[in-house]
């Protein structure tokens, strides 16, 4: 490892931990307020902000860069303007520091309460998405943690520029400006991040499979795995083929770009000689290009849909962009054995009227986030009320799903007594 970057690493951490510190001793109010300035200066400084992303897309283009991620990397006056809302929005909800979790008075007098506490020190990896930047910094803020962000080499621009801005506006509150932190190295910063255990409590990646994979197979720091999203649009039998247009739709062109949209389409052979041309026309015109297994394929070919042969690897693909691996299936069990096989356990939809294979589908599925008769968009920490989201995990352990205030802490068992020893 770098020693330099050891070093930086060693620093920021040890300056995160002690704001921290200061963070965990913050009421509500406090840290409530502090939101609104924040989301003040986001939104205040909206031209300096546009100015940085305008150099980060210019370098982008030129380089190559895949035009979903440019998509991810791009904001827009409005896109500020969500990002501020975003803040204000976590101003709104309740305090998960401080909530009782459980308690009891036991036989001899002790008085044990078992309370939900910040983690302390959070670094972030993350890709070309700035937003993840202002969200992740005003999540720790009102639960308490400081956080430590390493955005990707793409949003470098934009990335300095809301780091600034959110540290002026801490200062301008009197509070720790090392409550949010950017890591700008290279590599060996990675590195140094994801082995500074005992320094840093907990890392959490976002972003592509090759990123997560990266910081899971190397991280001594504990992490919470966020997830790729292959989700699945299923239409069964029972489904209303109206509904079924809308949410397909909706779960691949609303923004193809992120984790929550639809890469594959399930259709029941009982529905689909009358859904495949609906469906396939409507994707067409919405200019997505179809990876159609056999049966698809003679469809499309007579709708005049761009088309090609769906491939295992097309299946198994997170495609972030204008394009849907289509298939036909015999029955719900072949439903739950493909997206059994192909899904990553992140999100998946039925559209169905038969309330029995609803009930299958929701038990059987294994996934962070199963809808019944609503589009795969809906898996996000603000749709849920949930206000800006960290992440969406698709393990088990800890946090599952959108990641939000309550799963950026822990607990903590308080014991009161009144000189009570053990015998």
């Amino acid at each position: 490892m770098n020693a330099e970057a050891a070093d930086r690493v060693r620093t920021a951490a040890l300056a995160a931990r002690t704001a921290s510190r200061e963070l965990a001793l913050l009421p509500r109010a406090d840290k409530d307020r502090a939101l609104e300035v924040l989301a003040n200066a986001v939104k205040s400084a909206s031209e300096r902000i546009l100015a940085a992303n305008s150099e980060d897309i210019t370098r982008g283009e030129a380089g190559g860069l895949r035009a979903n991620l440019v998509d991810r990397l791009r904001l827009t006056p409005d896109r500020v303007d969500a990002v501020a809302e975003a803040l204000r929005s976590l101003a709104a909800l309740p305090d998960p520091v401080g909530e009782i979790v459980r308690g009891s008075t036991l036989a001899n007098g002790l008085e044990i309460t078992q309370v939900q506490v910040p983690m302390g020190v959070v670094g972030m990896i993350y890709e070309a998405r700035p937003n993840v930047t202002v969200d992740a910094a005003g999540l720790g803020l009102k639960s308490g943690n400081a956080m430590i962000l390493r955005g990707g080499s793409a949003a470098a621009s934009t990335n300095a520029a809301l780091v600034g801005i959110l540290r002026e506006a801490l200062a301008q509150c009197e509070l720790p400006t090392d409550t949010v932190q950017l890591l700008e190295g290279g590599r060996d910063d990675v590195t140094a991040l994801l082995s500074a255990r005992g320094l840093v409590d907990l890392v959490i990646p976002r972003g592509g499979a090759d990123l997560i994979k990266t910081v899971v197979s190397q991280a001594t720091v504990p992490v919470i795995e966020t997830g790729v999203g292959n989700c699945h649009v299923y239409v069964d039998r029972a489904a209303d083929l109206d509904m079924a247009l809308a949410i397909t739709l909706n779960s691949k062109t609303h923004r193809p770009s992120v984790c929550n949209a639809a890469e594959s389409l399930l259709v029941h052979e009982a529905v689909a000689d009358e859904y495949l041309p609906r469906v396939l026309g409507a994707l067409g015109e919405a200019g997505v290009l179809v990876h159609a297994d056999p049966k698809v394929e003679a469809v499309a070919r007579q709708a005049g849909v761009a088309h090609d042969a769906v491939t295992d690897e097309d299946w198994g693909s997170e495609h972030l962009a204008l394009e849907m691996s289509v298939g036909v299936v015999g029955s719900l069990d072949d439903a739950l054995t493909h997206i059994g096989r192909y899904g990553t356990q992140h999100t998946e939809a039925i559209v169905t009227q038969d309330r029995a294979a609803a009930r299958r589908f929701v038990a059987e599925i294994d996934a962070a986030a199963v809808l019944v008769n609503a589009s795969t968009r809906f898996t996000d920490g603000g749709e849920f009320g949930f206000g800006a989201e960290i992440g969406i995990s698709t393990q088990k352990l800890h946090a599952r799903g959108p990641m939000a205030l309550k799963e950026l802490t822990t607990t903590k068992w308080v014991v009161q007594g009144d000189g009570q020893v053990r015998a």
